[in-house]
């Protein structure tokens, strides 16, 4: 008789089950940080490499976020039929098949084939995030739901640290910064045999890493991690869900994914521009490589803060709120802040730095979001899931967008596209979240009729009506 891996009920798992869970979802979570933010280095590294505009660099960011748009409701389905660690197993060999494209594009210098790569790579990553998100979302206690998912953000984080500097490390050498200034210089033969150079350092790692991912995909296959029954409701639940045969009827859903679009969005600029801006005040590319670090880093804290804070002393929807706000204060620190500052060793303009804080304000946001996003889904938690995970194209599309302003009217006035993306986060931290129908009637008392959804459907008082 086949092996058939253990399925289990929402809630009804050991406390060592849950650990182990916990466990090798963290692992996944340091895969998933490790492969997506060795791009804010990639963004530079191919813009000298393959001699793009601003514009034409981005699309690192656009061809790998764009697959979580084409593949997660796909991916909803494959799980649906494989059961998560089948479909895991799946998402892990297409992430190493992207990563063995990397050898051919090198080769040939083809900014369309690492693009390939990329998307590659990106839609084996929504596969795996389709399923480990839900399933670290209703591992536990729902109230501690953004406590568990900051601890995969530090794996996430953590990793994201470390990537960029590994990559330096790896492929950069300290005569690069003489070699880019000598580009414009060489004539056109001298100059295809140094970037031919260049490029080709990233065949190696890659290769590694396309090793690694398949082995890994093997690793959690057999793994003990067991099968969440996604699909079973609460009486509760059961009797608000009866009638629905949509996901497009669950209104707090579908403004989370958008949330969620924006949210990601905001956190990749962040991430991916700190370099070209970072450049632009005369610092070096290899001085410049540890500032998204730093952006990660301030990440990490806010994750620390809210493992320590969420839910004893306070909930995760004032979790979200306080970092929404903060997020849109920051990005008018970057606009309108100016001077020269010395901080941890680089002299640089002080927006530089509240570029860094966004890393902060954007720590609970996706924590936030998933909980509230989710709540009361049933048996569409796995559907919703794959939705939510298409917002992840906020990647692909606000990079683009930044890049676009960048090349009309400078970096800075660029994150300008962060403002608004941040006001509808704050619109969802304290009201979108609570709507429950799309005809709810505001004429009048809107706070009642709110509060009559919420006892209908049920919603965690946790958060903070």
């Amino acid at each position: 008789m086949q092996n058939r891996p253990k399925t289990v009920e929402v809630g009804a798992m050991s406390k060592r089950d849950v650990r182990i869970s916990i466990l090798i979802i963290g692992m996944m979570f340091f895969i998933f940080g490790f492969v997506t933010w060795v791009n804010a280095i990639l963004i530079p590294y191919f813009k000298i490499a393959c001699e793009l505009t601003s514009s034409q660099s981005y699309l690192v960011a656009f061809a790998f976020y764009i697959s979580y748009l084409l593949i997660s409701v796909p991916s909803s389905y494959l799980l649906k039929r494989t059961g998560f660690k089948k479909g895991m197993m799946v998402g892990f060999w297409v992430m190493a098949a992207g990563a063995f494209i990397f050898v051919p594009a090198a080769l040939t210098r083809t900014y369309g084939l690492f693009l390939m790569g990329l998307f590659s790579i990106g839609a084996g990553l929504a596969v795996l995030q389709t399923a480990a998100n839900p399933y670290i979302t209703i591992l536990g206690p729902k109230e501690s739901a953004a406590q568990r998912i900051s601890i995969m953000g530090i794996c996430n984080k953590g990793a994201g640290i470390i990537a960029p500097l590994i990559f330096a490390a790896v492929v950069l050498r300290a005569t690069d910064s003489d070699l880019i200034k000598q580009l414009p210089a060489m004539d056109a033969i001298t100059k295809g045999a140094a970037l031919d150079e260049f490029i080709r350092r990233v065949i190696v790692p890659y290769s590694v890493v396309g090793v690694v991912l398949f082995l890994l995909g093997l690793l959690v296959r057999f793994s003990p991690l067991p099968e969440i029954n996604t699909e079973s409701e609460s009486t509760t639940v059961a009797a608000a869900n009866a009638g629905k045969k949509s996901i497009f009827e669950f209104p707090h859903l579908i403004l989370g994914a958008l949330a969620i679009f924006l949210h990601v969005g905001t956190q990749v600029v962040a991430i991916d521009t700190i370099i070209p801006y970072a450049q632009t005040m005369n610092i070096s590319l290899l001085e410049a490589k540890t500032f998204p670090s730093y952006t990660l880093a301030a990440t990490i804290i806010g994750y620390c803060t809210g493992i320590t804070l969420i839910p004893k002393i306070i909930s995760q929807v004032n979790a979200l709120r306080i970092c929404t706000v903060l997020g849109s204060l920051f990005t008018l620190g970057i606009i309108f802040m100016k001077g020269q500052v010395t901080l941890l060793g680089h002299t640089a303009d002080i927006s530089i730095w509240f570029v860094v804080l966004l890393g902060l304000a954007n720590s609970l946001v996706w924590a936030g979001i998933w909980p509230l996003a989710l709540e009361g889904l049933g048996r569409f938690t796995k559907l919703g899931a794959s939705v939510m995970i298409m917002g992840l194209c906020g990647n692909a599309i606000l990079p683009l967008v930044y890049g676009h302003f960048a090349d009309v009217s400078g970096e800075r006035l660029a994150y300008w596209v962060l403002f608004p993306c941040y006001l509808y986060l704050i619109f969802y931290a304290f009201y979108g979240h609570l709507i429950r129908s799309w005809s709810v009637n505001f004429s009048s008392s809107p706070g009642i009729q709110l509060k009559k959804e919420v006892q209908h459907y049920g919603i965690s008082q946790d958060q903070d009506i």
